[in-house]
């Protein structure tokens, strides 16, 4: 980038955060969501996390971005230990479309929504001396971010129907998806998650789909997406509705040095009832003091231990009780 204070500048660059999980694992009052995850991917990787509708692919995206509390096992984003430092961990992660938490108004034009992001971003994490600028110094570095954004998502506003004035609601799919990605991607992430990535997009659209997430991994930001058939090339990580889920790695040497193997077991629905997950989706709140609360899922009974199979039920619990499903 162009002049300015160096240090800032490089402070604000996007820089993928590493992602360990080990035993990962959460649980809603009806069973399981996903259970015995882990895998470690390094900054920059694209993760794609397959299996069917149910299987507790959102909550494990979810729980990774520090918005769903884990109940077993743990993991880290960019050194910082879930669920600890889940609030620390929204900080530095951003979600494109996730249906039920963060969903694109469909009466909001794309100029709207953008507006709005960069005024949030500023809002929340501007430094105080941001705040203090002029007015036209801070609408041109919202302007500045914006189209950075736009850019880096793929989103030409100039072939869309009414420019930046098209509504939500006249999107096509995939360009709803760049949209959702390029809110997100104000805000500088370390680690972008999104959801139902491949979800009613035919054979050309999904390969755009998946250039475009490649590009964001190759830029240096982690990228983390749901998909029901993850690309060859990804960090595959893959959940089925009971059993155990395959384990694949990357093909290419390169890849398979930045990643180790994915390991995924889910297990059967637990009649017991537990603590519900708790989360702040909007990732507003305050550091968390989680570690007292994650008791139900490490140290369980020979009887807890025994039920083998996760159900949609139990994703849709613990879904549910982050208050947006």
């Amino acid at each position: 980038m162009g002049g300015g204070t160096v240090g800032a500048e490089t402070e604000e660059q996007p820089h993928g955060a590493a992602v360990v999980a080990d035993g990962f694992g959460l649980r809603g009052p009806r069973g399981w969501a996903f259970r015995k995850v882990s895998f470690r991917a390094e900054p920059g990787a694209l993760v794609a996390i397959e299996g069917p509708s149910g299987s507790g692919r959102t909550c494990l995206l979810l729980a990774l971005t520090g918005r769903m509390k884990a109940k077993e096992g743990h993991a880290e984003v960019g050194d910082l230990p879930l669920p600890r430092k889940m609030a620390a961990v929204r900080r530095i992660s951003a979600l494109g479309q996730v249906p039920g938490v963060s969903e694109l108004d469909p009466a909001f034009t794309v100029a709207e929504h953008l507006r709005e992001r960069a005024l949030l971003q500023r809002r929340f994490d501007g430094s105080v001396r941001a705040l203090l600028r002029r007015p036209a110094e801070r609408a041109a570095t919202a302007r500045a971010r914006i189209d950075e954004a736009v850019a880096a998502a793929g989103l030409d506003l100039d072939a869309l129907p009414k420019g930046e004035r098209t509504s939500v609601r006249d999107l096509e799919r995939l360009e709803a998806l760049r949209l959702s990605i390029a809110l997100a991607l104000i805000g500088r992430p370390r680690l972008l998650a999104v959801d139902d990535t491949d979800l009613k997009l035919s054979d050309a659209d999904r390969a755009e789909a998946w250039a475009l997430l490649r590009s964001l991994a190759a830029s240096g930001t982690t990228v983390l997406a749901v998909c029901s058939e993850a690309p060859e090339d990804a960090l595959r990580i893959t959940t089925l509705e009971g059993g155990t889920a395959a384990d694949t790695a990357p093909e290419t040497p390169a890849d398979t040095a930045k990643t180790d193997t994915a390991k995924t077991g889910l297990t059967k629905a637990d009649p017991a009832e537990t603590d519900p997950a708790k989360t702040d989706p909007a990732g507003t709140g305050a550091e968390d003091g989680t570690a007292e609360d994650t008791t139900a899922a490490v140290g369980e009974t020979a009887a807890d231990d025994t039920t083998d199979a996760t159900t949609e039920e139990g994703a849709a619990d613990a879904l549910a009780e982050t208050g947006r499903a």
